[in-house]
């Protein structure tokens, strides 16, 4: 299977992963995480939206947000605007990329917008038409692509349809977007296909909440297709006002996760990304309350910290206190360690429990069975100095 060596990620975080929270999320935590996914190396970030605060309340802060965030230099900063108005506020703010979106659905387009699909286009033409007079981006998005909470199944010719529509109003990337998370990867792959047919697939995109869990399984069905750009929210944030049940976007970290294991590049940095999930949710609502949605995220994570605490627990072994696990090895503790609760005294009990051989703390113990290889093999040779003058 041949799969682009290169995907670009559009990191939608701070704009479709924020606009679902009940909470008001204040301007320095916003433009924080945007800082933060921009040092990341995210390419394109969607950062704000100009809408009615009426209907969105949580970007009713957008232009503050735009107005404080760190520019990096090559970064594409998309912000949504549906209509003049909200055009003006993103060309006063500096936006690179307008966002315009269309349903593939009738159903879905008058209960989120109050029109037909056809009527959504003339609204939009204007907003198209000033965008490409100021020389700014165009990026349309296809919402509801894969299933629609009020009518069900959507066909492949009604998303083609949405596409030949928005390519028409002169949009350089266009979202196929499976809004409330139904899409499978048969059903991705046979949309990704038929709109490829329309429009330039190198310009295409995939845009997947996982509210079934198929949104990994679906971007690997596009990889196959040939798409080479994806949108995801880091730590899984995210959902849709409009359609009841929908769970957040994809998570950015289970993304990269995926991407980088089949060795295609994203020049983004995986490591910064885990550590602003791990940071945004803690934002948002202190654990157990609230935990980040992405799996390899919170596995990452997980890892790290237990490294970090084995290095830390380093400096509490005494060479002088090593013993012998009988195959000439010295380790800080016996290679099975007979840990044993019920001896030594109450108080040496109460302080932790011991090792047999050692007696090393439950927590020594502990840490030396999660240490690697390398972390062990420093301790031995730390050892072996100290005792003997020697090295390993």
């Amino acid at each position: 299977m041949i799969f682009p060596t290169q995907v670009k990620i559009v990191e939608v975080g701070p704009r479709d992963g924020l606009q679902n929270e009940k909470a008001v999320v204040s301007v320095a935590t916003k433009v924080e995480l945007c800082d933060r996914l921009s040092a990341a190396g995210v390419p394109n970030l969607e950062a704000a939206s100009f809408v009615s605060p009426k209907w969105v309340p949580q970007m009713a802060t957008s232009g503050e947000v735009m107005a404080a965030i760190v520019r990096r230099p090559g970064t594409i900063y998309s912000v949504l605007a549906p209509n003049m108005q909200g055009f003006h506020a993103a060309l006063a703010a500096k936006a690179d990329e307008i966002v315009i979106f269309a349903a593939a659905s009738e159903a879905f387009s008058q209960k989120n917008i109050n029109c037909s699909i056809a009527e959504s286009i003339e609204r939009f033409r204007p907003v198209a038409e000033a965008a490409k007079a100021n020389r700014l981006r165009l990026r349309g998005a296809v919402s509801c692509a894969l299933g629609c909470p009020y009518q069900g199944e959507v066909a492949p010719s009604a998303v083609v349809d949405v596409v030949k529509r928005l390519a028409e109003l002169g949009c350089d990337e266009i979202d196929i977007a499976d809004t409330i998370g139904t899409g499978t990867p048969g059903k991705t792959k046979a949309a990704m296909e038929a709109a490829a047919g329309a429009f330039p697939i190198a310009r295409l995109s995939g845009h997947f909440h996982d509210t079934y869990g198929q949104a990994v399984g679906n971007i690997y069905a596009s990889l196959e297709v040939g798409i080479a750009i994806f949108h995801s929210s880091v730590a899984g944030l995210g959902g849709c006002p409009y359609a009841k049940g929908a769970t957040g976007n994809v998570a950015t970290e289970d993304v990269l996760y995926l991407l980088h294991g089949l060795g295609i590049k994203t020049g983004v940095d995986l490591d910064a990304v885990v550590e602003t999930g791990q940071w945004i949710t803690e934002q948002l609502g202190a654990p157990p309350t609230r935990r980040s949605a992405s799996r390899a995220g919170n596995a990452i994570f997980a890892k790290r910290a237990a490294q970090q605490a084995v290095r830390a627990s380093m400096i509490v072994f005494d060479p002088d206190r090593v013993c012998n696990s009988g195959d000439g090895v010295l380790t800080p503790c016996i290679s099975i360690c007979k840990m044993d609760m019920q001896l030594g005294s109450a108080a040496e009990r109460a302080a932790g429990g011991l090792c047999v051989g050692c007696h090393r703390t439950i927590a020594e113990i502990v840490a030396w069975g999660m240490a690697n290889d390398d972390l062990k093999r420093a301790i031995w040779r730390k050892i072996l100095v100290r005792r003997n003058g020697a090295s390993r």
